[in-house]
């Protein structure tokens, strides 16, 4: 679904384990990696696209993973005009995401690459919290940091053990 400003509805997952470190994933055929993320579908909201996506990406259900939070809104990036179709109806310019803050519950044996119609990666690992926005294709690099630092607040508010000090002095580098 692309709304009536040219953005792309997406869903993006921060999936994190209980040391807070987060699921990064490798682009298949490709040295580019990124978190699990995907478009909704008409009709669809965004909590059943995420839960779709986790699904398509990870292999992972509902009932592997805590859902700590979400976006308040929505986060919008715009692609760089080589990577625009002109010749698409209707024009996509750029993605408008609301973002989901995951808890792995079940034990990581549980993830599967290879689940979906058309897997999207072939590598994953877990990271340091702040270390996607450093990596991620340099147009998607503000709205991580946005996501990222809008869910650590629930991260140092919830359950998931997250140093404090070093969220917040990270969250000011970026």
């Amino acid at each position: 679904m692309i709304d009536p400003e040219g953005y792309r509805l997406n869903v993006g997952i921060v999936l994190c384990n209980d040391a807070g470190r987060v699921f990064w994933a490798r682009r298949i055929g490709m040295r580019s990696w990124q978190f699990p993320q995907g478009g909704m579908r008409s009709k669809e909201s965004p909590e059943e696209a995420m839960f779709r996506e986790l699904y398509e990406e990870t292999g992972l259900l509902r009932r592997d993973v805590e859902v700590i939070g979400r976006t308040r809104g929505w986060l919008r990036y715009r692609l760089p005009e080589r990577y625009i179709r002109r010749d698409s109806v209707p024009l996509c310019i750029g993605q408008k995401q609301i973002w989901f803050l995951l808890r792995l519950k079940a034990r990581e044996d549980r993830i599967r690459l290879d689940l979906g119609r058309r897997p999207e990666f072939d590598a994953w690992r877990w990271v340091e919290y702040w270390q996607p926005v450093r990596e991620v294709v340099y147009f998607k690099r503000e709205v991580y940091r946005q996501a990222l630092a809008e869910l650590g607040e629930l991260l140092i508010q919830g359950s998931v053990p997250i140093d404090p000090k070093s969220f917040l002095t990270a969250r000011g580098r970026f």
